[in-house]
């Protein structure tokens, strides 16, 4: 009996052991009961739903599940089920902001059925807006609305059809004989190029900082950049960038693609404003690195440098870039605070050689996309001016 007894007990330790490898845990318990139903929600769903503690609730209705998980913030979060089959279950209180999750039942990640799908993380799946108090900027308001163009294109570089999205500010139709300043927008790392419209509100920013005079009126440009999914062909395969001594081959074959088929066909089809003065590079994470490469491979193709939570330039880059300085009108370097940032440090070292350098660190935010929306409200706010 003590035998059977110290076998169950070990296998019970074992379960709870994998389970913490696993980030397994337990519904959250201490959550406030003042739930409301997410801005994310397919029309009509309640679930899934916030409570002012930032905490998120789910449910799905499964009856023939054996287990359900609610998968968020880097931890599982297990579901109860009820007599009618329905599995809830709640999350520790998440960071504000935008934040992709997951449903697993009996082992497969599952998108929730309550909400709207993003892509993200490689993948079309769930996304979650936890509230802030500065949400405002990038709310739709009753204000001039641009556009978001859906545009399709030939690249020579690839021998096949891109796709990529244009913001045209709201007065664009209105003004034909005006051209404008551009701004090429990438996004990060196992998303694409819906990621900046959908998720990060690009339209909505400009939109309402355009009309508050905060802004001047530019374009948008958001492309595909997964630089290991961009084959090139022929010539084109030859053009990819050398690393540095030391430094690992990128395959950023976004890099020949942007110059070859991207900004060419802008400057063809769109009324912009093609020299360097007018030119802007940004984009967050993966995007920022690739910004920063690119901009220094072409120090004077770009006045607008941009890089959200994605590295920073360094005195000895600048220097290593020969017309970079006398170029460039703005490197915008920014962080989230839960990120460890240096920016600010880096912002102050590049002025010290006469490098119009600015900061920027988002307070209580981590690497994700509310970090993004207000690094990119900031940063429009400086563009062509």
């Amino acid at each position: 009996m003590k035998k059977i007894l110290f076998s169950v007990m070990m296998l019970a330790a074992l379960s709870a052991a994998a389970q913490q490898r696993n980030n397994i845990v337990p519904s959250f318990e201490g959550a406030v009961e003042d739930f409301k139903p997410n801005i994310t929600n397919q029309l009509g769903r309640q679930y899934p739903m916030v409570n002012s503690q930032g905490a998120v609730r789910a449910q799905l209705r499964a009856p023939q599940a054996n287990a359900v998980r609610l998968d968020i913030g880097g931890r599982k979060y297990e579901m109860v089920k009820d007599d009618q089959g329905v599995w809830t279950g709640t999350s520790a209180p998440q960071d504000v902001g935008f934040h992709y999750y997951q449903l697993e039942v009996d082992g497969a990640s599952v998108p929730d059925p309550g909400t709207v799908y993003f892509f993200g993380a490689g993948r079309w799946g769930s996304g979650i807006e936890i509230p802030s108090e500065d949400m405002d900027f990038w709310q739709v308001k009753n204000v001039p609305q641009g556009s978001i163009v859906e545009k399709y294109y030939w690249s020579k570089a690839t021998e096949s059809m891109r796709h990529c999205y244009i913001y045209l500010p709201a007065e664009y139709d209105k003004n034909p004989g005006k051209r404008y300043p551009v701004l090429y927008l990438q996004h990060g790392n196992a998303e694409n190029e819906q990621g900046w419209s959908a998720q990060g509100h690009t339209g909505q920013i400009l939109d309402n900082l355009i009309a508050a005079g905060k802004a001047v009126p530019f374009i948008v440009v958001m492309d595909y950049g997964q630089g290991q999914n961009i084959h090139l062909v022929g010539q084109y395969a030859d053009m990819l960038p050398k690393p540095q001594p030391g430094q690992r081959a990128n395959n950023d074959g976004f890099q020949v693609v942007l110059l070859t088929d991207i900004i060419p066909m802008v400057e063809r089809e769109y009324r912009v404003i093609a020299d360097a003065q007018h030119r802007a590079m940004a984009g967050l994470s993966m995007g920022g690195g690739q910004t920063r490469r690119i901009t220094l491979a072409n120090p004077t193709k770009f006045a607008y440098v941009g890089m959200f939570s994605g590295g920073v330039m360094s005195i000895e880059d600048i220097q290593g870039a020969a017309g970079f300085k006398e170029t460039n009108k703005v490197v915008f370097m920014s962080s989230g605070s839960k990120e460890n940032p240096r920016v600010m440090e880096a912002a102050e070292s590049l002025r010290s050689i006469g490098v119009n350098a600015v900061g920027y660190v988002s307070e209580g935010t981590a690497h994700e996309w509310h970090t993004w929306r207000r690094s990119l409200y900031q940063f429009a706010q400086i563009l062509f001016k």
